[in-house]
């Protein structure tokens, strides 16, 4: 994968939520929700508070989705980014 955002975007993999709760119940597919963490695969230039490895926390309805290879990702702007899990 070739790619390198521009501006004040970063390149984000969503990490998977676990589908069974704590109690043990499974939550079928189509009633999760879409994850809002990823871990930062690319970051621009321009961004300097964000490395790659980054586990984030994003909106629900955050950045535009793009397809690599076999590999779907979302281009986010920092704005969009609430913080890095774990720092």
């Amino acid at each position: 994968m070739n790619f390198e955002p521009l501006g004040n975007r970063v390149l984000v993999k969503r990490v998977e939520e676990a589908n069974v709760t704590s109690s043990g119940i499974i939550i079928p597919d189509s009633a999760q929700e879409k994850p809002s963490r990823g871990e930062v695969v690319a970051v621009s230039k321009e961004v300097e508070s964000l490395a790659c490895g980054n586990l984030v926390l994003f909106g629900k309805y955050a950045g535009n989705e793009i397809t690599l290879g076999v590999d779907t990702f979302l281009v986010l702007e920092t704005d969009d980014i609430f913080g890095i899990i774990g720092a």
